[in-house]
């Protein structure tokens, strides 16, 4: 039995593990795939307190390193399903099943598709949703990114370092995302804003070979080596617990104290419903949901 089992190992549920080890907790944390979560696809955080010019990826190394230490268990393992025993909570993976006393909600997001016909067939073909990861493939070639908001625009201006040319596609006429990065993307000679345009078709063979676009009620191909999407995330809480309070698109309903509607059951980072979704706002998240639920532990 576990004191707290942690749904999810970026920087909210590592920093619930790291503040409710440090009670003198028994914790365990169960990770889908790599620890760091969505932050180590960043290239440099530099908005994070006393942290500068750090990449995504070695914060999310050290946070592993430094909540291992301190005695979390860790299991790379996918959670299929959590039940609600009442002095205690089932958490069911795909190899095995792990019983806590409360259990913290962690589990990100997940990016949101086009749905286009070829979408799935050209994903890891010349469509992908992680620039950090699969940017280095497209040196010297072109590429475009498609989205708006923040994470499009950090996408761009590091595709636009390797890349030969980048079409940076959004189906407004203006950013969403901070302009002090949409000015940094004006001072680069190899980047097209492409605007009022949407992606409607991807084309090829076994790999892309072109997008279509329609803009302004026109239709046009442009010939891309890469098509990055970047056009929001899905949150992945859907169908984990029954009876558990979702909003309208999918995120836990839960206030600042980051308790659910089912006791014993909290949640931090970007699974939740808020208006800021940062580093900072998560590790906040995690060090809440941690406080609320080794109070709720001690009732």
């Amino acid at each position: 039995m576990y004191d707290v089992a942690v749904v999810g190992g970026g920087p909210a549920g590592l920093t619930a593990a790291i503040y409710s080890v440090r009670a003198n907790r028994k914790v365990l944390v169960l990770e889908a795939a790599a620890c760091g979560g969505q932050i180590i696809n960043t290239t440099e955080i530099e908005n994070y307190p006393a942290t500068p010019k750090i990449t995504g990826l070695e914060f999310g190394q050290t946070l592993q390193k430094q909540a291992e230490d301190l005695g979390v268990e860790i299991e790379f393992e996918t959670v299929e399903k959590i039940i609600d025993k009442g002095d205690y909570k089932l958490v069911k993976t795909e190899d095995d099943q792990y019983r806590a006393k409360v259990v913290i909600l962690a589990c990100g997001t997940e990016p949101r598709t086009l749905s286009l016909d070829n979408e799935s067939k050209f994903t890891g073909r010349g469509v992908s949703y992680c620039a950090t990861c699969d940017g280095s493939f497209y040196k010297s070639r072109t590429v475009a990114v498609n989205g708006g908001g923040n994470t499009a625009l950090q996408e761009a201006l590091y595709l636009a370092d390797m890349a030969g040319k980048v079409y940076l596609i959004h189906r407004r006429d203006e950013f969403r995302g901070n302009q002090a990065l949409v000015q940094k993307l004006k001072k680069k000679d190899n980047v097209e804003f492409v605007l009022s345009a949407n992606v409607v078709a991807l084309n090829g063979d076994r790999k892309l070979e072109s997008i279509t676009i329609s803009q302004n009620g026109e239709t046009k191909e442009l010939k891309v080596d890469a098509l990055f999407v970047a056009i929001g995330r899905i949150p992945k809480a859907k169908g984990l617990v029954d009876g558990l309070k979702l909003d309208e698109y999918g995120f836990v309903d839960a206030g600042e104290n980051c308790a659910t509607n089912i006791p014993g059951i909290f949640v931090a980072g970007d699974v939740r419903k808020k208006e800021i979704r940062q580093l900072v706002t998560a590790t906040s998240d995690g060090a809440i949901a941690a406080t609320e639920a080794l109070n709720f532990d001690r009732k």
